[in-house]
C-alpha cells in the first residue's frame, strides 16, 4: 500500500510526471504510467510503432511528432492520408488561429476551411498541393513507374531537400532517417486524390500497396519485441495492432485517446480488448490515457525526453 503523496509545483516535467503517479490521480496517474511505458520501450531491443490521425498534424502538435522522428524515437509510422496533406502544405503555407464559434457559412464563403479551432486557406491546402505535387510525381514518374507508397513519401521527403522550411517536415526526416511511413487509406485525401489526377495522363503509373504490406511483415516477423504509441484510432490504430497479432502481440501500448468505448468502436476500444484478439501479449504493459493528444503528446514527450537524458 503507497501512500498518495501531494504535488509540489516545482522542477522539471520529468519531476511532475513522477509526481503525477504518486498523486493518485485519476488520469495523471495514468499519464505517468503512459511516460514509464514509452520509457521502457525505447530502452528494450524493441520494434516501435507509432500511430495517429492527420488531424494533430494541422497543430503545433506535428512539431512533436517531427522531433520524435528526427530523433528516431519511432521505427515506422502508420497514420492516414490528411498526415501527407497537412505535413506538406505547412512546409510552403501558414495555417492560421480559429474557433469553434465561428460561422461556417462565412468561412466557406471566404475561402478558409475550419479543422476544429485550425483555419486553412483553400490556398494553403488543396492549391498549393496541386502546385507543389505534380511536378513531384513527375519527376518521380520518369525513374520508375511502379512504386510502393511508403517509398514513394521517402521519394516526396527527398524532394524537399532543397526548401527553406524542410525541416519541419515529418516526411523530410521520415526519408532521412529511413522511417517508413504506411498510409493504408493513402487516397482518402488530396495526396491521393493527386495520385489520381497524375494517373488520369500516365495510366502506366502504378502504386504496389503489396509491398508496404510486405514491409510491415518483415518488420513484424523479424522483431524480437514490438511496442506502440497510439494516438486516436480509426484505420491507422488498426493496422497497427492487427500487423503485431501475427508477432503474437504487442509487448508495449500505450493508447491515447479521446474516444469512449461503450458503443463497440475501435477507436474508443481499451488494449485489454486488444488481448482478446491476440493483438496485445496476455503480459503486456499498457495504459490508455483518456484526452486531447495536442495536450497529452506534447507533456508526455517532453517528460520522456528529460528522463532519457538523464
Amino acid at each position: 500500500m503507497e501512500p498518495i503523496r501531494d504535488i509540489e509545483l516545482s522542477g522539471s516535467i520529468d519531476k511532475l510526471a513522477k509526481q503525477l503517479y504518486q498523486s493518485g490521480g485519476f488520469t495523471a496517474k495514468k499519464f505517468s504510467q503512459g511516460v514509464r511505458i514509452l520509457e521502457k520501450l525505447l530502452q528494450d531491443d524493441c520494434t516501435k510503432f507509432l500511430s495517429f490521425p492527420a488531424c494533430i498534424i494541422s497543430t503545433g502538435t506535428r512539431g512533436v511528432i517531427k522531433e520524435m522522428v528526427k530523433r528516431k524515437m519511432t521505427d515506422c509510422i502508420i497514420t492516414t492520408c490528411g498526415t501527407l496533406d497537412h505535413d506538406l502544405a505547412r512546409v510552403w503555407k501558414d495555417y492560421y488561429q480559429g474557433s469553434f464559434m465561428l460561422d461556417d457559412r462565412e468561412l466557406h464563403k471566404k475561402g478558409l476551411n475550419r479543422l476544429g479551432n485550425i483555419l486553412i486557406p483553400n490556398e494553403s491546402y488543396g492549391i498549393i498541393l496541386e502546385e507543389k505535387i505534380q511536378p513531384m510525381i513527375e519527376n518521380i514518374y520518369s525513374d520508375e513507374k511502379e512504386i510502393s507508397p511508403y517509398e514513394l513519401i521517402w521519394k516526396i521527403g527527398e524532394n524537399l531537400k532543397g526548401e527553406k522550411n524542410k525541416e519541419s517536415s515529418i516526411i523530410y526526416w521520415a526519408w532521412k532517417n529511413k522511417i517508413p511511413v504506411f498510409v493504408p487509406g493513402i487516397f482518402d485525401g488530396a495526396f491521393g486524390h493527386q495520385l489520381w489526377m497524375f494517373w488520369q495522363n500516365h495510366k502506366d503509373f502504378r502504386l504496389n500497396l503489396f509491398k508496404d504490406e510486405q514491409r510491415l511483415a518483415d518488420m513484424v516477423f523479424e522483431s524480437k519485441k514490438t511496442g506502440a504509441l497510439i494516438i486516436g484510432g480509426g484505420i491507422a490504430k488498426h493496422h497497427t495492432i492487427w500487423w503485431n497479432q501475427f508477432h503474437g502481440g504487442l509487448e508495449y501500448a500505450v493508447y491515447i485517446t479521446t474516444a469512449q468505448e461503450f458503443d463497440g468502436s475501435l477507436s474508443g476500444a481499451r488494449p485489454s480488448e486488444a488481448i482478446s484478439w491476440g493483438k496485445l501479449k496476455e503480459d503486456a504493459k499498457f495504459v490508455t490515457v483518456d484526452g486531447d493528444a495536442t495536450l497529452i503528446l506534447p507533456l508526455m514527450v517532453s517528460a520522456l525526453l528529460e528522463r532519457l537524458k538523464k
